[in-house]
């Protein structure tokens, strides 16, 4: 029998620790023509490519022990690779780019909110979906704003919240092209899946920010890599799952 629909992600192997997870989660790693090795986020370079999922920190440690270069010279078949030095800065920028692009791409679409109240009213009838704020927002707003989603989700009582980003909220409105973005409410199911996967390949690489504490209390001692994968989850509804 044919099925039809959304074919399955592809599943890679990060060539540090050799776990396996979908494509989506790590990050693909691309040869120059000059032989340096590139972050690919979108996946759209050419030729051989090879993955990593480990964290910033995790990463940094295989730079310097030249467990990295050693790694990459298996996967792509060839000693003539360079590392640059500033790799993982490269990898962080471009996931960050990656992950407030897709929220400006959902919100041209129509598929996110920003302003408290009207969030509010979304997460009070039952529409919302994923809840973030920036950085710099307030402990009272974004713990309203959980509080609405929890009595519209019918989960009072549990410990479903927002999640702060690491970025102020000049740097969202920026990237939704709209002004003074604090809060931001997804209330598209399939966009809240899209962002999700967005921001957690971000959050994961760089790790735990203490500047996500103050919306996000149950990060604060979650210092662990994956942390922020398990706080992200926390943000959407139980229905993506």
């Amino acid at each position: 029998m044919v099925r039809h629909g959304p074919m399955p992600d592809p599943v890679r192997s990060c060539i540090l620790t050799r776990d396996r997870a979908p494509q989506a989660a790590l990050v693909r790693l691309a040869l120059a023509p000059d032989g340096r090795v590139l972050p690919d986020v979108r996946g759209k370079a050419p030729g051989r490519g090879a993955w990593v999922g480990v964290t910033r920190a995790e990463l940094e440690q295989a730079v310097a022990k030249g467990k990295l270069r050693g790694a990459l010279a298996r996967a792509f078949k060839s000693n003539a690779v360079t590392v640059p030095a500033d790799l993982p800065d490269l990898i962080a920028a471009a996931l960050e780019r990656a992950a407030l692009d897709r929220l400006g791409l959902e919100a041209k679409a129509g598929n996110l909110l920003s302003g408290a109240e009207r969030i509010e009213q979304a997460a009070r009838s039952g529409k919302l979906h994923a809840l973030y704020h920036a950085a710099d927002a307030g402990d009272d707003g974004a713990r309203r704003l959980a509080q609405a989603w929890r009595v519209g989700s019918d989960r009072e009582g549990s410990d479903l919240r927002g999640l702060a980003l690491p970025v102020p909220r000049t740097i969202l409105a920026l990237a939704l092209g709209r002004e003074n973005v604090v809060h931001i409410g997804v209330i598209d199911r399939a966009s809240a899946a899209r962002t999700g996967e967005a921001l957690t390949r971000w959050l994961h690489f760089i790790g735990p920010d203490p500047s996500s504490a103050p919306c996000a209390p149950a990060a604060q001692g979650a210092s662990a890599p994956g942390s922020n994968r398990a706080q992200l989850a926390a943000t959407t509804n139980e229905e993506l799952e």
